[in-house]
């Protein structure tokens, strides 16, 4: 691929950076795979002067979601907050996952049943819809199939489909609620299915930076405004871009720096992708995690290892681009990145 990068940019000089508009211009930005065959994509050759200043905006506005079953929704929301999910009746879904506020709880590692802690940090469930895999190392390419992960896992939930559908169908409320829905009893497939459709509809319209790109100027203030071109300007948009601005792709923790070997203590779970496949390739790549509604996620990375912003925007600037940013860049990047707050429909709560 042959593409002549007219780059106005006094930050856009590493090699990364320059990539930044070629990246964009694909659906697999900053993926060293293709997130659902793992097979390497092919650019088309194209032989162009491209200007950065020429692309339209690579961030888009969220839409509200569409089709969806309005039953299906209301029982998928019951059973996410519905702790008989969980093997002792003490955990549900939002007990990690807090739909008010941020969609995750918020800990550096969530408890599970008996108060084990769990191994990795819980990612937000709002606009999951717009994922293209689901879990740190993007093992489930569903939301209908992510469901199972945590009623199985002994650290969380600790339970098991057979014991979650004798629970649940020994209620009758649930039995006629099932049956109304889908017409048949209660079974591991339509309870994930109710639970994935709940989770479609978690969409956080209306955020501010939206709003100023739906052509509303004074939507966000002049420094998210600053913020936001030098997000472009460094590169933070090549990973972080789409309705979900991220989510899309997997990308490795360290590009331009070791962060595990300067971090230390490193687990298993810091191997990401490479649990999944086995490829010494995929070793600490992990899913791009969405920006949308990071103002209220704290702690960020799948170790929660940075508890503010602030230090998030400065760890990805040194170990993802090999910058480092003065205190007002980082100041007005984060005046961005808190515009991108929305919350999502209160009847979803």
């Amino acid at each position: 691929m042959q593409i002549e990068l007219v780059v106005s940019s006094r930050r856009c000089r590493s090699m990364f950076c320059v990539l930044t508009a070629a990246v964009i211009m694909t659906t697999a930005a900053c993926n060293h795979t293709a997130t659902q065959t793992d097979q390497v994509p092919k650019l088309v050759s194209v032989k162009a002067v491209v200007h950065v200043e020429d692309f339209t905006e690579p961030i888009r506005p969220l839409l509200a979601p569409s089709q969806l079953n309005a039953d299906k929704v209301q029982l998928g929301k019951s059973l996410f907050h519905d702790k008989s999910l969980s093997a002792d009746n003490s955990l549900s879904c939002a007990s990690c996952h807090d739909i008010g506020n941020g969609g995750d709880d918020g800990r550096v590692r969530s408890f599970g049943i008996k108060n084990q802690v769990g191994t990795i940090n819980s990612p937000t469930v709002i606009n999951s819809v717009f994922n293209s895999n689901y879990f740190w190392d993007g093992r489930s390419s569903s939301l209908a199939d992510q469901v199972a992960g945590p009623i199985h896992n002994p650290l969380e939930m600790g339970s098991n489909w057979n014991e979650v559908i004798a629970k649940l169908k020994g209620n009758p409320e649930r039995v006629k609620g099932f049956k109304h829905v889908y017409g048949t009893t209660i079974n591991a497939s339509n309870i994930a299915d109710a639970i994935a459709e709940y989770e479609r509809a978690l969409v956080s319209t209306g955020s501010l930076f939206d709003l100023f790109l739906e052509g509303q100027s004074d939507a966000i203030t002049d420094g998210a405004k600053r913020g936001y071109a030098i997000f472009k300007e460094v590169g933070c948009i090549s990973c972080h871009q789409g309705q979900n601005i991220g989510s899309n792709a997997f990308q490795q923790f360290g590009v331009m720096g070791d962060y595990f070997a300067e971090r230390g203590s490193i687990t298993t779970e810091d191997y990401g992708r490479f649990n999944v496949t086995g490829r010494e390739i995929d070793r600490h790549y992990f899913k791009v995690p969405t920006l949308r509604n990071v103002e209220i996620t704290s702690p960020y990375f799948h170790d929660g290892n940075a508890t503010n912003l602030d230090d998030a925007v400065r760890i990805m600037a040194r170990y993802q681009l090999g910058f480092e940013l003065s205190n007002d860049e980082v100041n007005v990047i984060v005046e961005f990145l808190v515009s991108l707050t929305a919350p999502v429909r209160e009847e979803l709560l």
